[in-house]
């Protein structure tokens, strides 16, 4: 049998040691294990990559502590707006949703666009319109409503400052879910979700939703989620280039993951970091920044939840 393995991401950024309350440290670390545990549970009992991928960033989602569906961030207009792809390495098919409100799941959103339409990217009024005709209920605004997130935007409302999660100072960023994992029959998936920056514009897209950007699966070499610096993660094109240099130039999956991370994205002024598990299971989570929220549990026996630079 296959080795099969699950990985999770919450985002990436400035985690600073000693600035997070040991109360603080175990909530996040306790929610990234419940999505771990979901997953990989579906794991074992033979669910597909796609399934368990679904499954663990749905449990990110639920918790306000990550910016994603409940703990989705504000926007300039104090509205949430929240973005999601899905891809499954064994077919290369792909769903994503942009720009969405009140969808508690959107990840589920992008999975049923990727089964249940003709389609890969739905954004905006489209997308809602699908969801509706989907049978999605739509949540109140005040289920997305977190204390933090709100004291994050009245800080920097009415200005030009945007900001992603997870930060003390201007400008920095991040703050994404992801999870990509590996079956029973060595197939692959990956998964993302986002709800943006704080105070971003102009219906603003980050690399989250994007196939290839933020998110990429395939069979033939990895699945990858992303987390970081969404501008720079498009122009790098930096799931996909994951996935070229392992099929065109033979690197293992920890030799592309960390050229990317660790040297292409840097030359180009990006930061962040990713999770990534090849057919056989292995797992790689590269970052350059500070800490990365992150977990991985394997048939071999590995189970571990990370949050700085070990």
């Amino acid at each position: 049998m296959n080795t099969f393995s699950i990985a999770i991401h919450g985002g990436a950024g400035t985690l600073v040691k000693g600035m997070m309350t040991p109360e603080k440290e175990i909530a996040y670390k306790q929610a990234l294990q419940k999505a771990l545990d979901r997953g990989y549970a579906l794991l074992e009992e033979g669910g597909t990559a796609v399934d368990a991928v679904e499954k663990a960033v749905k449990a990110l989602e639920d918790s306000h502590l990550f910016n994603a569906g409940k703990g989705a961030v504000f926007t300039a207009n104090e509205t949430h707006e929240m973005d999601a792809s899905i891809m499954d390495g064994k077919t290369l098919e792909a769903g994503a949703v942009s720009l969405i409100t009140g969808i508690k799941n959107p990840i589920s959103l992008a999975r049923d666009v990727m089964e249940k339409s003709e389609h890969v990217f739905l954004a905006g009024e489209g997308a809602m319109q699908f969801a509706k005709a989907t049978g999605y209920e739509l949540e109140k605004s005040d289920y997305f409503y977190d204390e933090l997130r709100h004291q994050q935007w009245l800080a920097i409302k009415d200005t030009d400052n945007f900001q992603l999660d997870h930060s003390v100072k201007k400008g920095s960023k991040f703050g994404t879910v992801g999870a990509v994992a590996c079956d029973k029959n060595g197939n692959i998936a990956a998964a993302t979700s986002t709800g943006g920056m704080t105070n971003k514009k102009w219906g603003r897209v980050g690399d989250s939703p994007m196939i290839g950007a933020g998110n990429y699966a395939n069979n033939k070499t990895c699945a990858v989620s992303c987390t970081g610096s969404g501008e720079f993660f498009i122009r790098g094109v930096v799931a996909y280039d994951v996935s070229c240099l392992m099929e065109y130039k033979g690197l293992s999956l920890e030799e592309a993951s960390n050229e990317v991370i660790n040297k292409r994205i840097l030359e180009i002024g990006g930061d962040g970091g990713l999770i990534v598990v090849d057919a056989q299971g292995n797992i790689s989570m590269p970052f350059n920044t500070e800490g990365m929220y992150r977990g991985l549990k394997t048939s071999r026996g590995l189970d571990r939840i990370l949050i700085y630079k070990e």
